[in-house]
């Protein structure tokens, strides 16, 4: 039987796990598309990676009360493998598809970023806040879906000039994932063990380029370009701060359809699809 799965953040839970509450989105869909009613079975996760098994206590307009059972292994595993995956903002629906396939995929965390060529600009703050809230309603709606019991992270769009510009030599301690968002991305970025950007052209083949990665990596940052393609520049800017370049043959893909082959890609290689 499918799990009936719905996800509470950790301070949802009561002090001593043996309750929970759900919020008003997720308590409309168990009320009128599930039709639960006190005593069904449900699972939830909390979004940090775990996993439980309960029952409907109450169900009220905008809230349902939980009692949880105990905790059970997540229906899908983790991978192994830390990916993050920066790319370049596309247009509505093409973003959301890569958000959603991203997510089921297992990657770790998406930094969605701004470049020359994009077709999407963000105007204000408020612009960005709005398209983050969006992507990370899709990616929850994904995670529910495929099993996983850990929240995708989403961050704020970057510059593509700062998101490449982080070096090995800067600290890591330095930047303290705590402080925002641009320190979330670059400590993301120095806990990689391979950074690669996918390119259209001036790049080897996947192959090629990972010849001298010893073992597996625990953590990978890819990098994918927008609709128009990377500007010479910007490949340039990337080789010379230690990006590896490569290419993903002859054929040219849509950038959201890059998107999902390169996760696939770097997840049967080091991760978890074998």
């Amino acid at each position: 039987m499918t799990r009936r799965r719905f996800y509470a953040p950790p301070e949802a839970f009561s002090p001593d796990g043996r309750s929970a509450q759900l919020s008003a989105d997720e308590t409309r869909h168990l009320r009128n598309v599930l039709r639960l009613k006190e005593g069904d079975e449900i699972f939830v996760f909390d979004g940090a990676g775990k996993e439980f098994q309960g029952r409907v206590q109450t169900v009220a307009r905008d809230s349902t009360e939980l009692i949880v059972n105990n905790q059970v292994d997540p229906a899908q595993p983790e991978s192994s493998l830390n990916l993050t995956l920066a790319i370049a903002l596309l247009k509505g629906e093409k973003f959301d598809l890569a958000i959603q396939k991203a997510t089921e995929l297992g990657v770790t965390r998406i930094i969605p970023v701004i470049t020359s060529r994009a077709d999407v600009r963000i105007k204000t703050d408020t612009d960005a806040e709005r398209k983050v809230t969006r992507w990370e309603r899709i990616a929850l709606e994904a995670t529910k879906q495929c099993g996983r019991a850990r929240l995708m992270k989403i961050e704020k769009p970057a510059m593509f000039s700062n998101l490449v510009g982080v070096s090995d030599t800067d600290s890591v301690a330095g930047a303290d994932a705590s402080e925002d968002a641009g320190a979330a991305i670059r400590h993301a970025l120095l806990k990689s063990d391979v950074r690669i950007m996918f390119a259209e052209r001036q790049g080897a083949s996947l192959t090629q380029g990972l010849s001298n990665v010893q073992n597996g990596p625990q953590a990978v940052t890819a990098l994918v370009g927008p609709e128009g393609g990377w500007a010479d520049d910007e490949i340039e800017q990337a080789s010379a701060a230690g990006w590896k370049i490569v290419t993903l043959g002859g054929r040219i893909l849509r950038a959201e359809t890059a998107a999902i082959v390169v996760a696939t890609l770097i997840q049967h290689r080091f991760g978890d699809l074998t």
